[in-house]
C-alpha cells in the first residue's frame, strides 16, 4: 500500500507542475499577445518573395512618370522572350494610355502602382481607400482587366495600409531584390546588385520611370546572367503559383 501511494503522490507533483508550466505559457502568450498577432496567418501582409527550390524569378517595374523609359525596356522583355510585372501609377497611364495598351498586349501582367505617389501611411483610413479605388478604377478602363495586385507607392505602408488593401481584395507586393537603378549609380552596379542577390523565388525590383536612366542598359545583361544561372523569368502571379505563398506582416507605425 506504500508503494501506491508513494506513485500517485510523484505523478500528483508531476501533474501540478505540469499545471503551473501551462498556467505560465498562457500568461505569457496573454502579455505577449499583441507581438504575436502580428505573425497570425490572419492578419495583412506583403509579399516579398516565395519559398522555393526552383529557379525562378520575377522581374518587376515600377512606372510613375515619364514615357521616354519605359518602351524600350518593353521592347527588350519582348525580344529577350522575358515575362515581367509592370505596376503602373494610374495617373501615369491616364497620361500615356498607348503605352499601357503595348504593355498589355505584349503579356505583361500590370498590377497598380496607386494613384498619387505618396507615402500612404501618413494618411488616413478614409483617403488611403480613395487612393487604391481611385487607382484601381482608372487601371481598369485603361487595360480593360482590373488589378489584383498593388506595389505601394514608396514600398510605404502600415498595417492600416495592408489591411484596406486587403479589404479591397488587393494582394500587396514588396521585393527581396532592391536593383537601386533609380540612384544611377552605373549600370554595372546596377547588375551585380541584381545578379548577385537574386535566388529562387526572388521578387526584383526593377523601374521604368525616366528617373531611372540605366535600367534599360543594365537589363540585357541581368537576363543573360540569370539565365545562365538556370533561372527561368515569369510574372508575379505566375511565381505565386509555384507554392504556398507566405505573407510578411508588419508592426502598425502609428500609437
Amino acid at each position: 500500500m506504500n508503494f501506491f501511494y508513494v506513485m500517485n503522490g510523484r505523478k500528483i507533483k508531476r501533474n501540478f507542475f505540469m499545471f503551473i508550466a501551462a498556467l505560465f505559457t498562457v500568461g505569457v502568450i496573454y502579455t505577449e499577445r499583441d507581438n504575436i498577432t502580428v505573425f497570425s496567418s490572419s492578419e495583412p501582409g506583403a509579399i516579398y518573395s516565395i519559398p522555393t527550390d526552383k529557379k525562378v524569378i520575377a522581374l518587376t517595374f515600377d512606372i510613375s512618370w515619364g514615357n521616354k523609359r519605359a518602351e524600350p525596356i518593353i521592347q527588350l522583355l519582348k525580344d529577350k522572350g522575358v515575362q515581367a510585372t509592370f505596376f503602373l501609377s494610374s495617373t501615369w497611364s491616364q497620361q500615356n494610355p498607348e503605352l499601357v495598351k503595348k504593355i498589355a498586349d505584349n503579356g505583361f501582367e500590370i498590377g497598380s502602382h496607386g494613384h498619387k505617389h505618396d507615402f500612404y501611411s501618413k494618411y488616413s483610413d478614409e483617403d488611403i481607400r480613395k487612393q487604391i479605388q481611385t487607382a484601381h478604377s482608372i487601371l481598369t478602363d485603361v487595360t480593360g482587366k482590373s488589378p489584383n495586385l498593388i506595389r505601394l507607392p514608396n514600398g510605404d505602408f502600415d498595417r492600416r495600409v495592408l489591411q484596406i488593401a486587403k479589404d479591397l481584395n488587393y494582394t500587396v507586393i514588396q521585393w527581396e531584390t532592391d536593383s537601386l537603378d533609380w540612384q544611377n549609380g552605373g549600370t554595372q552596379n546596377i547588375v551585380n546588385r541584381v545578379t548577385t542577390k537574386a535566388h529562387p523565388g526572388d521578387i526584383v525590383l526593377l523601374h521604368a520611370s525616366d528617373s531611372s536612366k540605366q535600367t534599360h542598359e543594365a537589363l540585357p545583361k541581368i537576363i543573360d546572367d540569370l539565365r545562365a544561372k538556370g533561372y527561368e523569368f515569369v510574372t508575379v502571379s505566375e511565381l505565386m503559383s509555384q507554392t504556398d505563398v507566405s505573407q510578411r506582416q508588419v508592426e502598425d507605425k502609428r500609437p
